[in-house]
């Protein structure tokens, strides 16, 4: 959530944000009308307020004349009127001012679609096949390493069952990720690796199971409950299933003041997510490209001001460490305005290749939040000098089952078989092959 004092101070830089944005709808204008309403109903409910406190203490020990009980109950007819209009007047506020986004940084390129993002650097070569290559759902189905039908059977389109080889793939790469994340020395290579020795803590991540689910409330703080398109609610309950671990690692320390000796807090979390996906069709939604529950390990971190861009770009290099070290084409991608979210100041995309779409497809993102989610979280840091700010987050895909398709589509051989990445091979007892 913004601030509204940035707000009442830069209203055009906010309004032309969001339409930067995509939230050409929302009206700096209508909000600033309700900042001022409120606050001159809370002046009107203040004094109001004082006179009653002045006419009760005038009553209290002395009989009271008519006109100081007359003066006692329209003061009160008039308090409980001014309330009601200031609580209906904040709750619009509120509202319309959670739908603001977050501040683009002026690094962001502008666009209105997608396709404005820009390729910040693209590393490695796509593969060259001297036979008749296959997706990941054509060659993963004849392995019998996904069952699509009978999924559909159970749970209607988008599911699948992930079995064999592939299920334990799957476990591979989240057990490399753990390993290289929880451990200092790898967590040093990588700052090293990103020049960013004397800029960056190199404390490693604590793994964590978070819930998978949500309070409304919670969920909207963190600023990313899509409620049409992407999040699933459970029926009769205030609860939502999440869409990735770090919807419910964001507010695991809302309400709460985080020392500045403890920072940075790095968690990394695992956790099936659940996505409506709603509008997307053709080859996104064959296999396992665009599922309505997959799995993913997710990376969260809060710090405090001064040091989170900094992380945000350390994230950035732990992501291409790991895309890397399974040897796949990928590229980096900065997102433009349209395409970061509305709680990010910046965000940017790993994309991998994929020789079925001849093209590159996202694995990876990374997410620099600032203080916008943290704000309504009311999550702060107590600084040395005893000063109170708020805490600012990052977040960042470390796996997700994206990359089992690259593997799969890159790697593939004329057998039909699949060569296991050289980092993985441990995790499956050694096969170089499956």
């Amino acid at each position: 959530m913004l601030d509204i004092k940035y707000i009442r101070d830069n209203p055009e830089r906010v309004q032309q944000n969001a339409i930067n944005k995509g939230y050409g709808d929302l009206s700096v204008q209508e909000l600033l009308a309700l900042d001022t309403d409120k606050r001159d109903l809370q002046t009107q409910v203040d004094e109001l307020r004082e006179k009653r406190n002045t006419v009760a203490a005038q009553m209290k020990g002395n009989k009271p004349t008519q006109d100081l009980v007359d003066q006692g109950k329209q003061i009160k007819i008039q308090l409980a009127e001014r309330e009601r209009y200031l609580r209906a007047t904040d709750e619009k506020f509120v509202e319309l001012l959670k739908q603001f986004p977050n501040m683009a940084l002026d690094s962001v390129p502008v666009g209105q679609s997608e396709e404005e993002s820009v390729v910040a650097k693209t590393v490695g070569e796509p593969p060259k096949f001297d036979f008749k290559s296959l997706s990941h759902a054509e060659l993963a189905e004849q392995r019998g390493w996904l069952d699509v039908d009978r999924a559909v059977k159970i749970a209607g389109s988008r599911f699948v069952y992930v079995k064999g080889d592939l299920a334990r793939l799957e476990f591979a790469l989240w057990q490399f990720a753990i390993d290289t994340l929880t451990d200092q020395e790898k967590i040093r290579e990588i700052i090293a690796g990103a020049g960013l020795d004397k800029a960056i803590s190199d404390k490693p991540f604590t793994f964590v199971l978070p819930p998978a689910v949500a309070k409304t409330a919670v969920f909207e703080a963190t600023g990313r409950l899509n409620k049409l398109e992407q999040t699933y609610k459970i029926e009769d309950e205030d609860l939502w299933l999440n869409a990735s671990a770090e919807h419910t690692l964001s507010p695991m320390y809302m309400d709460e003041i985080l020392d500045e000796q403890d920072l940075p807090i790095r968690l990394l979390g695992y956790t099936t997510a659940f996505r409506r996906e709603a509008g997307t069709y053709g080859k996104d939604t064959e296999g396992m490209f665009r599922l309505h529950q997959f799995n993913k390990l997710e990376m969260e971190s809060f710090t405090d001001a001064k040091s989170s861009f900094n992380e945000h770009l350390f994230m950035v290099a732990i992501q291409e460490y790991l895309t890397a070290a399974l040897g796949l084409p990928y590229r980096v991608l900065e997102k433009c305005t349209f395409d970061i979210g509305r709680p990010n100041a910046k965000g940017v995309d790993i994309e991998v290749w994929l020789p079925s779409q001849n093209q590159y497809r996202e694995t990876h993102t990374a997410d620099y939040i600032t203080d916008f989610q943290a704000r309504a979280m009311k999550t702060r840091v107590r600084l040395a000098d005893g000063q109170l700010e708020l805490a600012h987050t990052n977040d960042a895909t470390a796996y997700s089952e994206r990359p089992l398709i690259g593997i799969i589509e890159n790697f593939q051989n004329q057998d039909g078989t699949v060569t296991v990445p050289e980092v993985l091979r441990k995790y499956l007892g050694g096969k170089k092959v499956l």
